[in-house]
């Protein structure tokens, strides 16, 4: 892959159709830089550096007026936009059933939604999670060097540094072998610090029971590194999972179970890419002040301009490209 041409660099797609129902607004664009940025403004800024020549918003389709607002006039010239429609249309996705629900059906319907505008290797993040730099070179570079329909990744955060003070995260817990691949991946919904609030005091609960896990535990924060056939795969096991969920309004169509089924299957390998960039994010309101006060540090750093995309200080996508 010649990462010089534009129409071959990977792509990137943003998560953005979600609910946000414990944040209790549309955090996908709720201010958190200086300039009132948001997280997916540092996350592109990363991609465009990294070498990313496409990015495509998964969101609600009624939201779409709002996100051309915010996105496209800055984006312009720096890297190709397209947006895709989460819905709740289940037939395009060979479903018969009708199913009323109120949320949509989980990351992998999300990406399952963009195929159309996905023709190349990509790689899937959240739109409230901050992941920096070093995830998306490495992940770019992986995707340019390694990727293949039997060989695709995944950046993995270590959980204790994953967590909010202020309640429950989902993270998908990941299985690792001794090359470095991941040999499964559990979604766990209710993840917290444990009664003793300390760092090494980590649970999920499943049912009624509490489990440990290990602060150093990996797990996905959903900072995938995928071909199209992936969708392929999706594709074959969403309308089983739909008719088995029909009549369960939280059941969600998550990303890491299928990653976990091509794994067990040997459809491919999956290696887990370690990175040293600090990770946070907004899973509450409470968590705002917090990711502010991360992204002024490093800010003051320099490690990002005081405004992403001021006319003197822009991402030059002429520079990227020549590199």
């Amino acid at each position: 892959m010649h990462t010089t041409d534009q129409a071959m660099k990977p792509i990137l797609v943003i998560l953005a159709a979600g609910m946000a129902s414990r944040y209790g607004s549309a955090k996908q664009v709720d201010g958190f830089g200086p300039n009132n940025e948001t997280i997916i403004d540092y996350s592109i800024y990363d991609a465009i550096k990294a070498g990313f020549g496409k990015v495509v918003f998964v969101i609600r389709e009624e939201f779409l007026t709002t996100m051309q607002a915010n996105f496209d006039a800055k984006l312009r010239g720096k890297i190709e936009v397209a947006y895709a429609f989460q819905d709740f249309n289940l037939k395009k996705f060979g479903v018969d059933t009708v199913v009323e629900r109120e949320k949509p059906w989980g990351t992998a319907h999300a990406v399952m939604s963009a195929e159309q505008a996905i023709d190349r290797p990509f790689c899937v993040i959240n739109a409230d999670d901050f992941y920096g730099f070093d995830a998306f070179q490495k992940m770019h570079d992986f995707l340019v060097n390694e990727a293949h329909d039997e060989e695709m990744a995944m950046v993995g955060f270590e959980i204790g540094n994953t967590l909010s003070d202020h309640g429950y995260v989902s993270r998908g817990v990941c299985a690792i072998d001794d090359k470095g691949y991941m040999q499964s991946v559990t979604e766990r919904t209710n993840i917290y610090r444990g009664a003793d609030a300390c760092a090494d005091s980590i649970v999920y609960k499943e049912g009624e029971q509490e489990h440990p896990l290990s602060a150093e535990t990996l797990v996905s924060m959903n900072f995938w590194g995928f071909t199209p056939k992936i969708i392929d795969v999706a594709r074959s096991l969403f309308p089983d999972f739909v008719q088995k969920n029909k009549s369960n309004p939280k059941a969600e169509f998550f990303i890491p179970s299928i990653p976990d089924y091509m794994a067990k299957m040997g459809l491919a390998r999956f290696k887990v890419i370690p990175t040293s960039s600090p990770w946070f994010g907004v899973t509450y309101k409470e968590d705002k002040e917090q990711v502010r006060d991360s992204i002024r540090q490093l800010v003051a750093l320099q490690t990002y301009p005081h405004t992403l995309y001021a006319a003197d200080k822009r991402v030059d996508a002429a520079l990227y490209l020549e590199q």
